[in-house]
């Protein structure tokens, strides 16, 4: 169905982390798409970068406003008013905003709707990954197992403070009376296991992607195939350079794109082993999206769930297939066999073995591009998003503050 009602005032909000990240470009681009069909949008934001420069009062006094922040609850019911928003829309509460923003739309009879960019409402840690393995202790036994093991930047105290945080909100229902969208069916099915949230309330809403760059046919490709992301355990970046290891003389070119914690280990890997990889350090979006379209394949051996691979989509835009762990997130966005091909976590043997086939086998990367297109795109995502404004506002609550936007309801009806 395609909703084309009427344009309604919309007010992002968003904690932007210390360190920048995919959070705050979804943000960027989700206020700008609707901007451009139209919506009025407003932004309400506070940055952890301050917490550099608090006072030793102000940072005790965290233990409390990351609960619950008066300052945001006044600020936002404020803007509701002075702007008449109709739509609260959240992405990051995490530490300044604090979810005191879901309260204050409530009180103000205006629907929010969260997006789950992680999984930190299950798992204090966010990423259901510790100790080099994939974790779901906190669902299983109770948040105190992230206690236990200092799941949150290797702290109890804070570890403990976002499980407070976490049990408070839980304990007042909140969560069971705001909307999700969730970037894969994947994570609608982890957050439904929050007993009080339920299904009626949970969408799923890729991110999406512009495309820029044309599909080059595979006779036309370069026999080369790129990975590009953090160098990580937690990407898997220890079983790729095994994997090209054991292809020996025979493999492909493997270029790596980026940074991180392995990067040393990598080098050394190279240097000892005389395997066909080429670093290239960090490397610019436009210029990855080059060289993934000119190769046969991304390839993702991902360890733990992902919030949603971004990389994945981008190779879309391109017509190209992705190689990846069958897993999580991952697992869910890569169709196998026609976007790509999926692997046991772990399996060096089956990297190995895909990478080969690869090389034999022909994907249709016109398809590719086709399901970028009908999933992925902007205009798809506006129609999506759209949809689910114009429903948590018929089904949540009427804003109060305007004659002319409850008459428009009714002709609307």
């Amino acid at each position: 169905m395609t909703v084309d009602k009427k344009k309604q005032n919309i007010l992002f909000v968003h904690n932007y982390y210390q360190i920048p990240g995919g959070e705050d470009t979804v943000v960027v681009n989700e206020m700008k798409m609707l901007e451009k069909h139209g919506h009025k949008v407003f932004l309400y934001s506070r940055n952890n970068a301050d917490l550099k420069q608090m006072s030793k009062l102000q940072k005790l006094s965290l233990t409390v406003t990351t609960v619950f922040n008066p300052r945001t609850y006044r600020d936002i019911k404020k803007l509701i008013k002075e702007e008449d928003i109709e739509v609260v829309h959240v992405h990051n509460t995490l530490n300044l905003v604090s979810p005191a923003v879901y309260y204050a739309a409530r009180s103000m009879k205006v629907p929010v709707v969260q997006t789950i960019h992680n999984f930190r409402l299950l798992c204090p840690g966010a990423t259901f990954y510790r100790d080099g393995h994939i974790c779901e202790d906190c669902l299983k036994h109770g948040l105190q197992c992230a206690v236990k093991h200092n799941c949150y930047r290797g702290s109890k105290i804070q570890t403990l403070a976002c499980v407070i945080n976490t049990v408070f909100h839980r304990m007042t229902g909140i969560y069971g009376k705001i909307n999700y969208i969730c970037l894969t069916e994947f994570n609608k099915n982890k957050i439904l296991e929050l007993k009080q949230i339920k299904p009626e309330r949970v969408f799923v809403k890729p991110n999406f992607v512009e495309s820029k760059n044309k599909c080059i046919s595979k006779k036309d490709r370069k026999n080369q195939f790129v990975f590009a992301g953090r160098l990580d355990k937690l990407k898997g970046i220890d079983f790729l350079f095994e994997a090209w290891k054991r292809m020996g003389v025979h493999a492909p070119k493997l270029i790596v794109c980026g940074t991180g914690p392995m990067e040393d280990w990598c080098k050394s890997f190279i240097r000892e082993n005389d395997v066909n990889i080429e670093m290239r350090g960090f490397v610019p979006n436009a210029d990855i999206l080059k060289i993934i379209a000119n190769s046969q394949a991304l390839v993702l051996p991902t360890q733990w769930y992902e919030g949603f691979p971004m990389s994945i989509v981008e190779a879309y835009t391109v017509g190209t297939p992705v190689l990846c762990s069958d897993v999580g997130n991952c697992a869910t966005v890569v169709e196998n066999g026609v976007t790509g091909y999926k692997f046991p976590l772990n399996s060096v043997d089956e990297i190995v073995s895909i990478v080969v086939k690869m090389q034999e086998l022909s994907l249709n990367y016109d398809k590719i591009y086709k399901i970028y297109q009908d999933k992925y795109s902007a205009e798809v995502n506006y129609q999506m998003l759209n949809e689910i404004y114009y429903f948590v506002e018929r089904n949540g609550f009427v804003p109060r503050f305007s004659a002319k936007k409850n008459e428009n309801k009714e002709e609307n009806k």
